[in-house]
């Protein structure tokens, strides 16, 4: 068959450990055979982005702003001990963060559902997309240890050198500990725009929760902002979709997810959204079968897997041993960029043959075919376990019939 043509390219940022071996197998196996790939490549493992003093990934982002669509591998965010393993100039931040921050994006996390993959939460029967606020909280604090005796504020310098000071707390008998977290009005409007718009494109009801009774500064600006530009941009578009906006309390919020059937938005604060997102999709069945979309308010897409390195199976993988590895969601990456290529640059058969590798890739599981983290939780008859890259050839026995 003739190669299906891309007119723009896609960013494609590559990754580390076992899910780089991945990624170059899914491009081998289900993409190159199929499509005249166009891509402007990043490689965003850790050795190339301590080589460059992390200006690749920066330079990565900025490409996919100006390309509008971008496909990313999963990364390795350094700690002390990746410092000695890869001998590391610093302590380099995580490229989801830098990129998340320049893009201004949120990210939407979605549990891919297959028969025989039970969720945990018997009422959940559709999937439950959670949206987390990618900028400032817990991951941009700034935090210190604190002596006994000690006495701590937050101190507010406006433009004109004037001073606004509140007693954090009085250490008195015990040495503590206090951190400091900020977020800013815009990326807040920001990640409410992104998740009407998301709400709109995927015709959903969203919720949206905080704890703005305890943080009654704090919490309570992210409710008032999402009031604001509901009640001013959406409410009328919401009411012609037929979709609801439901604000509540986070933990109103929770016990409402547990005894719902799914099929909406959640949208969360960034630490509520990193806890939750996992949550998820251990509840759904597994982290490799979670997909990850960041976007912008200004429409622009970034593609990713939800989970990390699978740092265990790569070093199996370096010693010659048999892997298992599930690759569902970082094909679910690749599928979800090039079906925003196909329909940004008017190119359906793009689209058509990236919904027809998901299905290819979900009739697999179906047929009884599976990776071991789904073998253990299948209730499929006859289920077989095989390795990381039967899984994928036999994804593409099924997509070769449907091309």
């Amino acid at each position: 068959m003739a190669k299906i043509q891309m007119k723009t390219p896609l960013v494609e940022m590559d990754g580390d450990e076992m899910t780089r071996v991945i990624w170059k197998m899914i491009k081998d196996k289900l993409l190159l055979p199929y499509v005249d790939l166009k891509t402007e490549y990043y490689d965003l493992g850790l050795v190339k982005r301590n080589e460059t003093n992390d200006q690749i990934t920066i330079d990565s982002a900025n490409a996919t702003k100006k390309y509008g669509v971008a496909v990313k591998c999963a990364t390795i965010t350094p700690n002390a001990q990746r410092m000695t393993e890869y001998n590391l100039k610093e302590m380099w931040k995580s490229p989801n963060g830098t990129i998340r921050a320049i893009l201004d994006g949120t990210v939407f996390r979605a549990p891919i559902i297959v028969k025989g993959i039970n969720s945990l939460i018997p009422t959940w029967t559709k999937p439950i997309t959670i949206a987390r606020h990618a900028y400032g909280d817990v991951y941009k604090n700034s935090e210190m240890k604190v002596k006994d005796g000690s006495k701590a504020e937050l101190i507010v310098t406006d433009k004109d050198g004037n001073e606004t000071r509140q007693l954090i707390h009085e250490f008195k008998g015990s040495d503590g500990i206090i951190q400091g977290l900020h977020n800013i009005n815009g990326s807040i409007a920001s990640f409410a725009r992104s998740c009407f718009n998301f709400a709109l494109d995927t015709k959903q009801d969203i919720w949206f929760a905080t704890k703005d009774t305890i943080s009654k500064q704090y919490d309570h600006t992210f409710k008032d902002i999402f009031a604001e530009i509901f009640e001013t941009e959406y409410k009328s578009k919401f009411a012609d979709a037929g979709i609801e906006y439901f604000y509540t309390l986070i933990d109103d919020a929770v016990a409402r997810v547990i005894r719902s059937e799914g099929g909406y938005i959640w949208a969360c604060k960034n630490y509520d959204g990193d806890v939750m997102s996992d949550m998820v999709a251990t509840a759904f069945g597994s982290l490799g079968m979670m997909t990850s979309v960041l976007v912008s308010p200004s429409g622009v897409y970034e593609y990713e897997a939800a989970h990390g390195t699978v740092t265990r199976h790569y070093y199996k993988h370096l010693k010659g041993e048999e892997t298992s590895t599930n690759s569902v969601a970082t094909i679910f990456a690749w599928t979800g960029a090039l079906k925003k290529r196909g329909e940004l640059d008017g190119t359906p058969e793009l689209t058509e043959f990236a919904k027809k590798l998901e299905a290819a890739t979900i009739k697999t599981i179906e047929d009884g075919v599976m990776t071991g983290d789904l073998f253990v939780l299948s209730t499929l008859p006859n289920k077989r376990k095989v390795n990381t890259e039967q899984f994928l050839d036999e994804i593409n026995e099924r997509l070769k019939a449907t091309v």
